[in-house]
């Protein structure tokens, strides 16, 4: 008898033993609010009223795990109209809670709210939030970081401890002020006053000093910096003194380590970079400058700073001022802001981990042209909204076609409820016109035609874009993004793409799979993804000053067979722009 209880007892200690496991590995609903609102905040020695998040600049890390499902209610108090866009997640099936003002959804109007609700499936590493309206996303914006599911591991050495970088620009003004003005002028937006590290320009600015962000180390460890480039308009490189980082992922994908003094990341991109404390123990600073590739143009030539600080360093009575460390700390050599051959030998790096399945048969075999133009002055304006070159308005286009948002419904809700009116799917597969793209192009392409065009796309179809860069007004590298979607990149290179030479490059046994491009100034990169979400999914340079001119286009993707391929309804609470 006391067998049998005693069989009983351990059976009942497995099964609630069990039970624990299960429940701890189970994905989670993690519920957050956050409060869109204008917040006191002082940089470069001057306060001003910034929007915010919850009144935190930069807004709250969000944590999940793998296959965990986000609950985030938006309430907007500030006196614009935003959207929030989680940069980077699938949003399998629910493209209602993508976030692209107008494309997705109507904005949430001030005193309104929304709730975004979406899983995250597949996905490990950095992303992050921003806001995805007019130019909020300058401070609006914070990290998403998601570990591995309950019990999985990473694929390298479980690091020490880990940190996030936050890299953005700050203007000394409001950034929605300054975007208005271009707007109006037809002229290119004035430039970022300051870079910043997680919202703090670092030692190398006025008044900036104090905040400046401290990154711990000790000697010996082996730490994670999870770095984002959260910049409204540039593109940065970034390096730490002395001291090596070790790729290991990108855009919550895991790469294939490779080691480099240098990362180059265009605005939107994510770098996961391991780093060991084998220096002797001192102060390092982490830097970012400018990656500006543009011809003749204006851009902020500053650095930001944060300092990797070794705990182990020693107080000593040349270096301490009331008790705390005064060592100055090293500044690492950052590469030339021209230095495009150090940006494309850090974007060629990148391989998955291991082999995948690259789609080999292609159904859409696309070719899209990006770059700038400019608008002549049209006859009723003054010469004040004319101050591009020579008297024109800036604009941009892919495949010439210059992107105008709606604003009376989202194209998602028109697309998905066949309300006409709203967009035409005729987007070109090729530019209307072969050119030499990154030479000396005719005039008569510099202005295109305007209009909000989709691209339809059936589900489940194979597909490839090349992505060209022109010559138009200046080449320039750009970082394309693509909505709801992951894709791989198979090469990129100089010049005019040749499909039938540049073809021979194309990496399909292990190339990294992103969702924003570097596509290298006058250059190209080829991309293919299998559309297998439905929805309406915007592609973009990651440029803002490049949306707000027409640098978009959007794919239409079908809704495919039964309830699993197929866009879920939209929510009770989805905004309406009525």
């Amino acid at each position: 008898m006391e067998a049998l209880s005693s069989i009983f007892l351990l059976g009942l200690c497995l099964l609630f033993a069990s039970s624990a496991m299960s429940t701890s590995a189970d994905p989670k609903a993690h519920h957050h609010e956050f409060v869109i609102q204008a917040t006191p905040v002082k940089r470069l020695c001057k306060t001003q009223h910034t929007i915010t998040v919850n009144g935190q600049f930069p807004g709250p890390t969000l944590e999940v795990n793998n296959g965990d499902t986000l609950v985030v209610k938006v309430t907007n108090k500030a006196r614009y109209n935003v959207t929030i866009h989680w940069h980077g997640i699938r949003q399998m099936r629910t493209g209602w809670a993508d976030g692209p003002e107008f494309v997705t959804q109507c904005p949430i109007r001030p005193g309104g709210s929304y709730t975004y609700r979406f899983t995250v499936q597949g996905q490990e590493g950095t992303l992050w939030w921003h806001a995805h309206s007019s130019w909020l996303r300058a401070t609006v914006y914070g990290a998403l970081i998601i570990h591995p599911k309950q019990g999985d591991s990473y694929p390298f050495t479980k690091p020490n401890r880990q940190a996030t970088l936050l890299l953005g620009e700050w203007w000394d003004g409001n950034p929605i002020d300054v975007v208005r003005r271009a707007t109006r002028t037809g002229a290119a937006p004035n430039v970022s006053n300051a870079y910043t590290i997680n919202g703090q320009p670092g030692d190398l600015y006025s008044c900036s000093s104090k905040g400046t962000v401290i990154v711990p180390i000790d000697s010996g460890e082996t730490n994670l910096l999870r770095v984002i480039n959260a910049a409204l308009n540039q593109p940065l490189f970034f390096s730490v003194a002395n001291h090596k980082l070790t790729v290991v992922g990108a855009d919550a994908s895991y790469t294939k380590p490779f080691t480099t003094k240098v990362l180059m990341l265009g605005p939107g991109q994510t770098t996961d970079v391991l780093i060991t404390g084998d220096q002797p123990p001192s102060r390092y600073y982490l830097a970012a400058s400018a990656y500006f590739s543009a011809q003749n143009a204006a851009f902020d030539n500053t650095t930001t700073t944060a300092i990797l600080e070794y705990k182990s360093v020693r107080c000593n009575t040349t270096s301490c001022k009331k008790g705390k460390t005064v060592i100055k700390p090293t500044m690492p050599k950052l590469p030339a802001f021209n230095d495009t051959n150090t940006a494309s030998a850090f974007t060629k790096s990148f391989r998955s981990p291991r082999k995948v399945e690259v789609p080999t048969e292609i159904d859409e075999n696309l070719f899209f042209t990006i770059g700038l133009g400019l608008n002549k002055c049209p006859k009723h304006f003054r010469s004040r909204r004319c101050q591009g070159p020579n008297g024109t308005r800036f604009t941009a286009s892919m495949n010439n076609v210059s992107f105008v948002l709606p604003n009376n419904m989202s194209i998602l809700q028109a697309y998905q409820q066949n309300i006409p009116g709203v967009y035409t799917s005729d987007f070109p597969a090729n530019p209307p016109r072969k050119f030499d793209y990154t030479g000396n192009v005719s005039r008569s392409l510099w202005q295109p035609s305007s209009g909000t065009k989709g691209y339809k796309l059936k589900y489940g179809s194979r597909v490839q874009v090349v992505l060209q860069d022109t010559s138009i007004v200046t080449p320039e590298n750009h970082p394309i993004h693509l909505h709801g979607y992951d894709f791989y990149i198979l090469a990129e290179g100089f010049g005019n793409f040749n499909p039938k030479t540049d073809t021979k490059m194309f990496n399909l046994v292990d190339p990294p799979l992103r969702n924003t491009v570097a596509v290298p100034v006058n250059g190209w990169a080829v991309i293919r993804f299998v559309a297998d979400n439905p929805g309406a999914w915007m592609m973009h340079c990651h440029l803002d000053v490049h949306i707000n001119w027409g640098l978009a286009m959007v794919f239409l993707v079908d809704n495919g067979v039964g309830e699993l391929q197929s866009i879920e309804p939209p929510p009770a609470d989805y905004p309406l722009c009525s």
